[in-house]
């Protein structure tokens, strides 16, 4: 991409985050610097900082996105008429599939579960979904109820995307575990919560994980065109 070239404010955002997905991908959140963000999308790094204050800023605008699109990965493996609760065990196990797939991508998530900012949003965000989707388990709760329940929730979702699987804690001994705990947290019934863990299991995640792994990469290359 030339420099010096006229974009509306939207494209150069789109340029930069298709270039910081791209870096992310290669080398993970720590490893990827703003200057290097800014050569790939061929820009200067003034014009970085004229769209974003920093690299949590780009952060930050991928978990937003990543919410308009929560479940669109699910929708599509499971159909748009599937329960709300098993969209959600697809979706979160997807996550932790992604996770597996590589380092850098592991190092992206525990980012976003870690930064202040990005945390903040994911509790934000995730308290309104999850006060809808386990509505008929708790109808009781208020969504102050629902905002301290994701704050144990998505501690255990950071915990679990940090510890790779291994020889013994497969990825599927991994989700069982997972699901379990945190559909417990929103009571959800164990049948429930067995019911949904053999449907998820009976996914082929790692496949699925690295599609939506390419999708990201081809979208990045595009973005950048």
């Amino acid at each position: 991409m030339a420099k010096n070239v006229y974009r509306s404010s939207t494209e150069t955002r789109d340029i930069l985050l298709g270039a910081a997905i791209k870096l992310f991908l290669e080398r993970g959140y720590r490893d990827a610097k703003t200057d290097d963000i800014a050569k790939i999308a061929g820009m200067s790094q003034s014009a970085f900082f004229n769209v974003f204050h920093n690299k949590e800023a780009v952060l930050f605008t991928l978990v937003e996105l990543m919410f308009e699109k929560q479940f669109d990965a699910a929708t599509a493996l499971l159909g748009s008429d599937t329960d709300g609760v098993l969209l959600y065990g697809v979706e979160t196990s997807l996550q932790l599939a992604i996770c597996e797939s590589s380092p850098q991508l592991r190092d992206l998530y525990v980012a976003a579960y870690s930064l202040p900012t990005t945390i903040e949003l994911i509790h934000k965000k995730a308290t309104e979904k999850l006060s809808r989707l386990f509505r008929t388990y708790m109808p009781e709760a208020q969504l102050k109820d629902f905002f301290e329940l994701e704050l144990a929730s998505g501690g255990i979702t950071r915990s679990f995307m940090a510890h790779p699987c291994d020889w013994y804690f497969t990825l599927s001994e991994k989700i069982k575990r997972f699901l379990d705990i945190n559909l417990s947290i929103y009571h959800v019934p164990e049948d429930k919560r067995r019911q949904i863990t053999d449907v998820v299991l009976g996914i082929d995640l790692a496949t699925a994980a690295q599609a939506i792994v390419d999708k990201a990469r081809k979208l990045s290359f595009d973005d950048m065109k």
